[in-house]
């Protein structure tokens, strides 16, 4: 169970509406808008924003996916340089699942 404190925050009047949860789901949801910039900048991992939450990782990665925001936020050419970084150190080494060779 997550301890929850209250937090008061200057808004705008016309924002009242949109900030003011409706219910446990929506609040979590506002809540994980709050943790996403630190996500974003580096300052905290998805494993810890969840852990804040209260909820799953995966979830919460489910959550931020199913509002345009991903998970890996980096172009092609960079996913590409990580992949090429990670295929240069596991050269040599043999990985294996139930003693067949996968990698």
């Amino acid at each position: 169970m997550i301890t929850m404190a209250r937090v008061v925050i200057d808004v705008p009047e016309k924002m009242i509406p949109y900030v003011m949860p409706d219910d446990e789901e929506m609040a979590k949801v506002k809540n994980a808008m709050v943790l996403y910039p630190y996500i974003k900048n580096g300052q905290i991992s998805h494993g810890k924003a969840a852990e804040l939450l209260g909820m799953h990782k995966l979830d919460l990665i489910n959550l931020y996916s199913s509002m345009g925001m991903d998970y890996l936020d980096m172009s092609e050419e960079e996913l590409n340089e990580e992949l090429k970084t990670v295929n240069g150190l596991t050269e040599g080494f043999e990985l294996y699942d139930n003693g067949k060779t996968v990698l």
